[in-house]
């Protein structure tokens, strides 16, 4: 188990949804946190509701020098958490440039704007720990998710390779694969949600996972069974499965 007293950990994409709830969850076990989002009015009040101290660090991932001022500013640290996301729900039938674009730009590349800023740090000194969030979705493709599994396949992807290169180095890598959320963005969602969690479920999930030394965990557990099964289909069962219809 892990001991959270004390550590300083930067939470990215914490203002709501997931990143809100591990940071509830964090804090009161005792993390001293550095909380950044886009709305600091957002992150202000959910520092007044933890019990530990936090920092307030606004951050715009998209954007590399607003990533920089914000890792000067969280100054040195324990452990990375990469929770910022954004999603818009299309096919490749109804192509939306502008959001598939910002989804990878966020969702993938936002990522390795903050790890390029801790990463090595962490190298130097031999320790640390960087945990991304990926997602069910990106196990494989699915119809309507143009932008956004792509986005998340790409930073699973990521954080295998880092978990391969940074074995024995003392910097750990963990990934969180959660299912659906119930978020402002899954209320996008027009179908239904199998086995949708609310945020506290889906961070104790989460939280389960930073406080051991497993890799990666995949939930709800029963869901996860069929997206990381269809990874071993032959393609015609798997699209005849799973493509779009029609």
């Amino acid at each position: 188990m892990r001991d959270w007293t004390g550590k300083r950990y930067w939470l990215v994409g914490a203002s709501e949804g997931l990143g809100r709830a591990l940071a509830q969850r964090m804090s009161h076990a005792g993390a001293h946190l550095v909380l950044s989002a886009r709305d600091r009015d957002r992150l202000e009040v959910l520092a007044a509701e933890l019990p530990g101290p936090v920092d307030v660090v606004p951050c715009d991932v998209a954007d590399r020098a607003s990533v920089q001022a914000a890792a000067a500013a969280a100054g040195d640290l324990d452990g990375v958490v990469f929770l910022a996301g954004v999603y818009w729900p299309f096919g490749a039938k109804d192509w939306d440039a502008e959001k598939a674009e910002t989804m990878l730009d966020v969702n993938f590349t936002g990522a390795a704007r903050v790890l390029g800023t801790v990463v090595p740090g962490f190298v130097a000194r031999g320790r640390g720990h960087v945990v991304l969030t990926g997602s069910l979705a990106g196990f494989r493709g699915l119809p309507g998710s143009i932008g956004y599994g792509s986005s998340k396949a790409g930073l699973m992807h990521l954080a295998e390779s880092m978990h391969a290169d940074l074995r024995g180095t003392g910097v750990e890598v963990q990934l969180a694969n959660p299912g659906f959320i119930r978020t402002r963005l899954t209320d996008k969602n027009a179908f239904h949600m199998p086995f949708l969690m609310e945020p506290d479920q889906a961070a104790a999930e989460m939280f389960a996972l930073m406080s051991g030394t497993r890799f990666k965990r995949s939930f709800p557990g029963l869901f996860s069974l069929v997206f990381r099964g269809a990874q071993f289909l032959p393609d015609a069962l798997y699209y005849r499965l799973f493509g779009a219809k029609g």
